[in-house]
């Protein structure tokens, strides 16, 4: 045990489980205001009903025992021999710290699903999604890709640091996939959806940044070197997939906008949290430059022509940047920075670590999409999905929770 460890994870686990405040500013923010506190409470609830479902089974689903390399067990049901001794999966802090420090990923992962489907999906329906989806997607992920006798990590070989398969291409593509499912909001084509609060934006983009800071240099697990490392490719990474956004902006529009900014810094988080304690200084670099020009693409032209309503575009940045930000660890880690790659990247003439980061994203996506609608249709079964079109048209704010971010407004929305 080490109490400066403990103290480093403790302080780490406060900083991931502030993401969530402030990913509900930043979708709050992009969202019409009619549709603002129905938006930020779509993240702010899961801050409740994930850490219960945590203690009671998540923990223990993840990272106990195995069953097929797929799900764990029970033995730690309510954290049940989870206490302030060593685990298993640290050797310097708490069992009850790691199981802490994990929890937060389990509430905020679940939240970056909700920009997808922002302005129209049933509260009530939501609610239940969730819960259904923490054990049909994210208790397994989380025990394949981190548990000790996880497929995709120990079995296949690949590596994901601070959850860019758990946490962002399975939220990305569940979120895709679930608004396929709800289908285009009201007057999707015609109507222009205007992003109501550009300061919470901001706010909310720079809470994530600095959250991110406990989110990867935690992941390390320790108050060291790893750590301290992680956090510098994270900070390069999201650093240059600003200034690669800001860049974007001026050639199309001739000008940097604000949100383009804070979206750019929010891809470079994205795109290097596999990677974080795998790769060189350096690779983050062209990790945060690359994620930038892809996730607009996405957004700008291929979800225009294919019309799916990716409402905040949850796909767009967290789908597309841990889909490439798995793909380049695969090409730039290196098992000198950290031993758990079982070999070097492609960039340095060895194969296998690529591919095995290509057959988990694919995995990974096949799970997301399948648990999806799996969950999807089993809570329709129990609740409509959507919204009517009489709510959607007032705002979900009056019609799902009876308040108004703003009263004294009245004009159209």
């Amino acid at each position: 045990m080490n109490s400066g460890d403990t103290a480093f994870m403790i302080i780490a686990t406060a900083f991931v489980f502030f993401m969530t405040p402030g990913l509900a500013f930043f979708y709050g923010g992009l969202e019409r205001r009619k549709n603002v506190l129905n938006t930020m409470m779509s993240s702010f609830f899961i801050m409740g009903i994930a850490s219960v479902l945590w203690v009671l089974i998540g923990y223990s689903l993840s990272f106990s025992g195995n069953n097929l390399g797929i799900i764990g067990d029970l033995k730690w049901f309510a954290l049940n021999g989870v206490d302030g001794e060593v685990g298993p999966y640290a050797a310097t802090i708490p069992h009850l710290n790691f199981a802490a420090f994990q929890m937060m990923f389990a509430i905020i992962t679940p939240a970056l699903i909700t920009g997808s489907v922002a302005g129209r999906m049933n509260f009530k329906a939501l609610f239940l999604f969730v819960i259904a989806w923490s054990f049909v997607v994210y208790y397994p992920l989380a025990h394949m890709v981190w548990g000790t006798d996880g497929f995709l990590g120990a079995v296949l070989g690949s590596v994901d640091f601070a959850g860019g398969n758990v946490v962002h291409i399975s939220s990305g593509v569940s979120g895709l996939v679930l608004s396929i499912i709800l289908g285009q909001r009201r007057g999707y084509d015609k109507l222009s959806y205007r992003i109501h609060n550009v300061p919470f934006v901001l706010l909310g983009a720079s809470i994530l940044w600095f959250g991110w800071f406990g989110f990867n240099a935690g992941s390390a697990l320790a108050a060291d070197g790893l750590a301290v490392h992680a956090l510098m490719t994270t900070n390069t990474s999201a650093a240059m997939a600003m200034l690669s956004w800001m860049l974007i902006d001026m050639i199309k529009q001739g000008k940097p906008t604000v949100v383009g900014a804070a979206t750019g810094a929010v891809l470079g988080l994205v795109a290097i949290t596999p990677g974080a304690g795998f790769v060189p200084i350096w690779a983050a670099f062209i990790i945060g430059a690359v994620v930038s020009p892809l996730a607009y693409f996405t957004v700008s032209v291929v979800k225009k022509r294919i019309g799916f309503d990716d409402a905040l575009d949850a796909f767009g940045c967290h789908g597309i940047g841990g889909i490439w930000g798995g793909l380049a660890t695969g090409l730039f880690a290196k098992t000198s920075i950290n031993g758990v790659a079982r070999w070097d990247g492609l960039v340095y003439g060895d194969y296998h670590l690529f591919l095995a980061q290509a057959v988990s994203i694919l995995i990974t996506i096949v799970i997301a999409v399948v648990g999806t609608v799996i969950c999807a249709y089993l809570v329709k079964i129990f609740v409509p999905l959507r919204v009517n079109e009489d709510d959607e048209k007032k705002g979900l704010d009056i019609t799902q929770h009876g308040e108004s971010a703003y009263p004294s407004f009245n004009g159209l929305d």
